[in-house]
């Protein structure tokens, strides 16, 4: 009798079953299948299987909404350079150095360096100029000189934003400066007495926040540019402010020497007052940076060395989870990935740490600030590099590093 044929092998299934059965597989499963023939290492890299595995993955590029933040990045390649966020595995470099100055009293620390990531260049913020430089190859280094530099202040910049190809700044001066970066238009005007601790700029407007203790909305509108909305009487110094992504309110940080709370979110229409965060807040622990997630998910950190996590739609009394810096410092600059993971920069030797909102222990951290001692005054990173500004240098931490 003639001889039955043998089977036909598992990759020789219709493609749509072949990644319906690869769905349910592990990132180390993937991996192995992918050493079996070359179709199936072509197939088992498909972002379509990696995306799920991708979303519970630290710095992923992928929010908790499973937005994608970096779209173009095959995604095997993200969960692959993941596992060094986890696992605290980079290459460390000093990429820019500057003479810092002499700090003339406490308040005045914070005229240091402020930054903002925008694709394949870097803004910082150095004494009374914004300077952009191009991000090397890979994100290996900087270029050495600044491809544009942004001037207006007359003093130290203190922060500023980038948002819709604009750069908002506030500076010691009391001013706020607009640029807009690929062209030579610029506005500035006269905002606050003292300086502009802060500034945000969404939809339109710009909030801004300032040591005499008033946070101010501002118009950007046709034949309005530059008047002054509505002035809030915060009681107290301000020293962070966001929009919210609804573009319906704004949040404000302040210095807490009062008897109200640091943290409060008024109404960007009418600058009411709509609610205080939290509840038990010690005097003096002022929050210092201050960022959305979502239009109800809320990050806050500063003084008392608490990251706090604030869902608005279940309760604005208590945040629904916090972690405490280690070793007692106060706690400069926060960022997240939107989804697991949350960075942070310390008061003391430059201290950065990763922290896994599923876990209550730091994950990992990095002394960048060593045997001098200097704040992390900013950070800011993406799914491969992370970036900060110390008092005299900027440090990167390269995460593609095996």
């Amino acid at each position: 009798s003639r001889a039955a044929s043998p089977p036909s092998p598992l990759w020789a299934l219709p493609e749509e079953l072949l990644l319906l059965i690869c769905s349910y597989l592990d990132a180390q499963a993937l991996g192995r299948l992918a050493q079996v023939c070359r179709r199936l290492r072509f197939l088992s890299s498909r972002d379509l299987l990696w995306r799920r595995i991708a979303r519970g993955c630290l710095n992923s590029g992928f929010t908790q909404l499973g937005t994608d933040l970096a779209a173009g990045i095959p995604v095997k390649e993200r969960v692959k350079v993941s596992q060094n966020w986890k696992h605290g595995r980079c290459r460390r470099d000093t990429v820019l150095k500057w003479k810092c100055k002499q700090v003339a009293s406490f308040f005045s620390s914070f005229l240091m360096p402020w930054m903002e990531l925008d694709g394949e260049y870097l803004y910082l913020s150095q004494a009374e100029n914004i300077q952009a430089y191009h991000l090397c190859a890979e994100g290996t280094g900087l270029q050495r000189h600044p491809q544009a530099i942004f001037s207006g202040h007359q003093e130290d910049v203190c922060r500023f934003v980038l948002v819709n190809s604009h750069i908002v700044s506030g500076g010691g001066d009391g001013s706020i400066v607009l640029h807009k970066i690929h062209g030579s238009y610029s506005v500035k005007f006269s905002a606050h007495e003292q300086e502009v601790n802060c500034v945000d700029f969404q939809g339109g407007l710009i909030v801004s926040g300032s040591r005499d203790r008033t946070a101010k909305v501002w118009s950007l509108s046709t034949g309005r540019v530059g008047q002054c909305l509505h002035t809030v009487q915060t009681e107290d110094r301000v020293w962070s402010i966001a929009i919210s992504p609804l573009l319906s309110s704004f949040v404000t940080g302040t210095a807490c020497c009062g008897h109200t709370s640091p943290l409060r979110i008024w109404d960007l229409e009418s600058g009411q007052l709509l609610t205080c965060l939290g509840t038990d807040f010690h005097h003096g622990a002022g929050v210092l940076d201050v960022f959305y997630e979502t239009p109800s998910l809320l990050l806050s950190c500063g003084y008392d060395t608490y990251i706090r996590y604030w869902d608005i739609r279940t309760s604005t009394r208590k945040c629904i989870q916090e972690w405490e810096e280690p070793h007692d410092s106060a706690l400069y600059c926060i960022r997240s990935d939107k989804n697991h993971m949350i960075a942070s920069g310390s008061s003391y030797y430059g201290v950065v740490r990763l922290w896994d909102k599923r876990q209550t222990r730091c994950l990992q951290s990095f002394h960048l600030s060593s045997p001098t001692s200097s704040p992390v005054y900013c950070l800011r990173f993406s799914t491969t590099h992370l970036y900060a500004a110390l008092a005299s240098a900027l440090h990167v931490l390269d995460f593609t590093a095996s």
